[in-house]
């Protein structure tokens, strides 16, 4: 009863692309391969900030595809506040040749394709995607999403039930022993989400 529903629910999101040229996302992932991202934009809150760069990496057979990876700057409407540059260390002449937001969301759902998408509080990440998606082809993501902070939790919780879990990025890194690659930016970001990702499942 439950793939019933799921499926006519699939269906009907289908219908309302606007888009048919998208229609890949709804098609089945049945080369069972993942796509783990991340993004750097100017700020926490969707309704109002932009995303300046879309890192991605393809994860197939448990081996991190380093040569499949995404990167793009978008260009954003308005300057860049410092403190929005303190955090992702993007700056104004990193994008002088930016693409469009629409063209490069667009190339960004072109390389995901219907891959499982996986990221570390992906919620926000799959959030401003939505931003963008929603008003050009009348639709969401439709990718099943997995996020990477609920399993360590559920891992660590099993471990020690009344326990604190810290779920900061970093600390997760240490208590698996993978290095931090220390440049932050969203290709390196999805990276190291990918080596916590198999770390967790395999």
């Amino acid at each position: 009863m439950f793939s019933f529903f799921k499926s006519w629910g699939k269906k009907r999101n289908l219908s309302k692309l606007k888009d048919k040229n998208f229609s890949f996302l709804f098609h089945e992932n049945e080369n069972e391969e993942y796509v783990v991202f991340d993004t750097e934009t100017t700020g926490l809150n969707p309704k109002k900030d932009e995303i300046l760069s879309i890192g991605a990496v393809k994860i197939k057979d448990n081996k991190i595809l380093t040569s499949e990876t995404f990167e793009i700057f978008l260009k954003p409407s308005k300057s860049i506040s410092s403190k929005s540059i303190e955090i992702h260390g993007i700056r104004p002449c990193d994008l002088q040749n930016a693409t469009d937001v629409n063209e490069g969301v667009k190339n960004f759902l072109e390389f995901i394709g219907s891959r499982d998408l996986i990221g570390y509080y992906l919620e926000f990440d799959v959030a401003m995607i939505n931003k963008y998606v929603q008003p050009m082809l009348g639709i969401t993501l439709p990718n099943k999403m997995i996020e990477v902070s609920e399993i360590y939790f559920e891992k660590k919780i099993a471990l020690i039930p009344q326990g604190n879990i810290d779920l900061r990025f970093d600390t997760i890194l240490k208590n698996y022993n993978i290095p931090n690659m220390g440049l932050h930016n969203a290709v390196n970001d999805a990276i190291m989400t990918a080596m916590i990702y198999l770390k967790l499942t395999k």
